[in-house]
């Protein structure tokens, strides 16, 4: 899993090529902070599948502003640099591997 701000978004997300997820977070937000474990384990038991990224919206604003981002988790997933669906809130380890597999 890999921290991104608003400057490598563009490199990170828009221009790589398969599907990568973006969570968008922040230290305050207990269900992010519930959220990230089960993020590193996705990240690590599908590595070459997706890319898992995480945004803290404190440190990098402008993106999720870009993406109307109004609460926290919110996940949203990309193929080809295509914004292709949205997760809000806590969701469990099978629950977002079913979503993920969904657009694989």
């Amino acid at each position: 899993m890999k921290a991104i701000t608003d400057a490598q978004f563009d490199s990170e997300v828009l221009k790589s090529k398969g599907l990568v997820l973006v969570d968008f977070w922040a230290e305050w937000c207990g269900p992010c902070r519930q959220l990230l474990p089960i993020m590193e384990e996705l990240s690590g038991e599908m590595s070459g599948k997706i890319q898992i990224c995480k945004m803290n919206v404190d440190e990098a604003p402008a993106t999720p502003a870009n993406y109307g981002i109004r609460s926290i988790p919110s996940l949203l997933l990309f193929k080809d640099g295509k914004l292709v669906d949205t997760k809000v809130g806590f969701n469990s380890k099978a629950v977002l591997a079913e979503w993920i597999n969904r657009h694989a």
